[in-house]
């Protein structure tokens, strides 16, 4: 048996969305990716094995539909869900059981946007000569997005919301064009996750700031 008979029934039509087959990859990636993001937005540890598991669901349904960038991305997610995994329970510091939700330093900005339009424009030239990809720019802006999105969300970045958000904007319309339309009805579930992320994060910062303000 082979690695393809093994995955070919993940690829079988489940149900039909507006006259498009809907595989198995997609309805389980539909499911792990909102349960993932659900868990994130109350910064509960379990987000980080259902994400991986989501990427796994996730780099099979895009390489099938030519989104490369994204499907590579997804191995760079398993590695970093790894190094958040251990960053959420190891990096608070002394006498810290938990990391705590922190602003985003301007030094971190200048590297993250810094990373972000080389990394943005890299790929598009990648994209746009070494593979098959009708949406270079799109597919790079959105694997920036998420990796500098994903780097925040490691280190327990507020404003990591924001850049998901701005990657979600995009995402939603890209793989409707795609025929991906029950994930892109998950990013839109994503969005709205995102802003109840953002709206938890930001308060658990002001209850930080404040503790941290009071005199012992």
């Amino acid at each position: 048996m082979t690695l393809a008979d093994v995955l070919d029934p993940l690829r079988q039509p489940l149900v039909t969305v507006l006259g498009t087959p809907v595989s198995w990859t997609e309805v389980l990636g539909f499911g792990s990716g909102a349960l993932c993001v659900w868990l994130v937005a109350r910064q509960h540890l379990a987000n980080w094995p259902i994400g991986i598991a989501n990427n796994l669901f996730f780099i099979l349904l895009f390489t099938q539909s030519g989104l490369y960038a994204d499907a590579g991305l997804q191995i760079v997610f398993i590695t970093l869900a790894a190094y958040g995994w251990w960053t959420w329970t190891h990096g608070g510091g002394p006498g810290a059981s938990v990391l705590p939700v922190r602003g985003t330093s301007r030094t971190e900005w200048a590297w993250l946007l810094a990373a972000g339009a080389v990394g943005t424009l890299g790929l598009t030239l990648l994209l746009s000569r070494a593979t098959d990809s009708t949406v270079p720019f799109w597919d790079a802006l959105t694997t920036s997005l998420s990796l500098m999105a994903t780097y925040g969300q490691c280190r327990k970045r507020v404003e990591s919301w924001w850049l998901w958000i701005a990657a979600d904007v995009v995402y939603i319309p890209l793989y409707a064009y795609k025929e991906l339309y029950l994930t892109s009805l998950l990013y839109a579930g994503f969005l709205a996750l995102c802003l109840m992320g953002l709206r938890s994060w930001s308060r658990d910062l002001v209850a930080a700031t404040g503790r941290e303000r009071v005199p012992a």
